[in-house]
C-alpha cells in the first residue's frame, strides 16, 4: 500500500479523499487543511461520506512531510496563489513525494512550461527524487486524453474542439466564481481569468500538448470571449443572490492556429444559472454540465461525458472524474523513475480491482 496525503478539502480535496479511499493500492495516511475549523475533524466527515476513515485533519504541514509519504495529492487551489502552490508541491517533490495536482496550470505542458514553474521542481526531483504530474481540473482528460484518442478513430481530421458546459451554482468557490471569473459583478468588471491573454495562459499548454500528439505546429493561439448579464437576480445554494444586469455567463474559446485556421480548440461555456444566455450551447439533457470532444473530419465524431457526484452534482462530478484522473495516475508514478510526466506521458489505465468495491 501507498501512505498517501491530500493536502486541501474543497471541491477538488473532498473528491481526493474518496479517491484514494477507493483505490486499492492506497492508504490515507494524512489530510492537511488550512482552516482551523477542519483540524482535528475526521476526513471521511469533511469527504462527504457515510463513515469515518480514522484519519484526523492536521494543519501540521512540516510533520506531514516529514513522515516521507510516497504519494500527495495536492488540492489546495492555486488559482489567487500560484507562488505558494508552487513553493507547497516543490516541498513535496524535494522530500521524495510523487505529487499530482490541477493547481499549476503552466506545466500542463511542462515541456514548454516557463522556466520559473519548470526549474524549481526540477531541481526538487534531482535533490528528492520525487515525481509530479499535473492535469486539469476541467477536466484535463477532456483536454488532452480524450479527444487524442478519438482522433485515431476517424480517416481524416479538420478541427479538434473540446468543450465544456458548466453551472457554477453549484460550485463551492465564491472567491474563483465572482472574482477571478466575474460572476455576479457589474459587467464593466475586468475579470482577472477573463483579462486578455489569461486563458492562453492557463489552457495553452493544453493546446501545445495536443499538439504535439498530432504532430502539427501551432502557429500562434488566439481568444475569443463573450459575456451575458443576468435577465433576473437568481439565489444559489452555496454562494448566495447574484442580482440582475450583473455577469451571469461567460463564452470563451482558446485556439491553436494552423495555417491560419483555428484546428485544435478548447472552448468554455460557464453560467451562475442555467436561464442566463440560453442561446449558447447547453448540456444534451438540459442539465448543469457536460463536457464534449468533437472531431470534425470523416467521420464526425462527437462524444459527450457526464458525470455526477454529491448526489446528482454534476459539477462535482466533474471534479470527482478529474480528481481519478490524477489520484488514480499515483501507483503509476511511484513505480516510474523520478520526474516531472505530462498527460502524454501518464498512461490512462482500466480501474483494476475495483469493479463492485465501494
Amino acid at each position: 500500500m501507498i501512505p498517501t496525503v491530500v493536502w486541501g478539502t474543497g471541491n477538488v480535496g473532498r473528491a481526493a479523499v474518496r479517491a484514494v479511499d477507493a483505490h486499492p493500492d492506497l492508504t490515507l495516511a494524512a489530510v492537511l487543511v488550512h482552516d482551523p475549523a477542519k483540524v482535528g475533524v475526521d476526513a471521511g466527515e469533511l469527504a462527504g461520506m457515510d463513515r469515518a476513515l480514522g484519519v484526523a485533519a492536521t494543519d501540521d504541514v512540516a510533520a506531514v512531510l516529514a513522515a516521507r509519504p510516497r504519494a500527495v495529492v495536492y488540492a489546495a487551489s492555486g488559482d489567487l496563489r500560484p507562488d505558494e502552490a508552487l513553493d507547497d508541491v516543490v516541498r513535496a517533490v524535494r522530500g521524495g513525494a510523487a505529487v499530482v495536482t490541477p493547481a499549476l496550470y503552466p506545466l500542463y505542458d511542462q515541456r514548454g512550461a516557463p522556466p520559473e514553474f519548470r526549474d524549481p521542481v526540477l531541481a526538487a526531483v534531482a535533490e528528492g527524487g520525487g515525481s509530479l504530474f499535473v492535469s486539469g481540473v476541467d477536466p484535463g482528460w477532456g483536454n488532452d486524453v480524450l479527444p487524442l484518442l478519438v482522433s485515431g478513430l476517424g480517416s481524416t481530421i479538420e478541427a479538434v474542439r473540446c468543450q465544456e458546459i458548466f453551472d457554477y451554482s453549484t460550485y463551492d468557490q465564491e472567491a474563483s466564481v465572482r472574482d477571478l471569473i466575474g460572476m455576479g459583478h457589474p459587467m464593466d468588471y475586468e475579470p482577472l481569468m477573463l483579462a486578455p491573454s489569461v486563458p492562453t495562459m492557463v489552457w495553452g499548454g493544453q493546446i501545445r500538448l495536443m499538439a504535439r500528439a498530432l504532430d502539427v505546429r501551432i502557429d500562434e493561439i488566439r481568444e475569443t470571449m463573450a459575456r451575458h448579464p443576468l435577465d433576473e437576480t437568481v439565489h444559489t445554494r452555496t454562494m448566495g443572490e447574484f442580482a440582475a444586469g450583473t455577469q451571469g455567463a461567460v463564452r470563451f474559446e482558446v485556439q491553436g492556429i494552423v495555417d491560419g485556421v483555428p484546428r485544435i480548440v478548447i472552448e468554455h461555456v460557464t453560467r451562475i444559472h442555467p436561464s442566463c444566455a440560453p442561446h449558447w450551447p447547453t448540456p444534451p439533457d438540459g442539465g448543469d454540465g457536460a463536457h464534449k470532444v468533437i472531431v470534425e473530419g470523416r467521420p464526425r465524431i462527437e462524444v459527450t461525458v457526464e458525470a455526477t457526484d454529491e448526489g446528482e452534482n454534476r459539477s462535482a462530478g466533474g471534479n470527482a472524474t478529474a480528481v481519478g484522473r490524477l489520484v488514480n495516475a499515483l501507483d503509476w508514478l511511484v513505480s516510474a523513475e523520478p520526474g516531472l510526466y505530462d498527460a502524454l506521458d501518464v498512461p490512462l489505465r482500466p480501474a483494476a480491482g475495483r469493479l463492485g468495491r465501494k
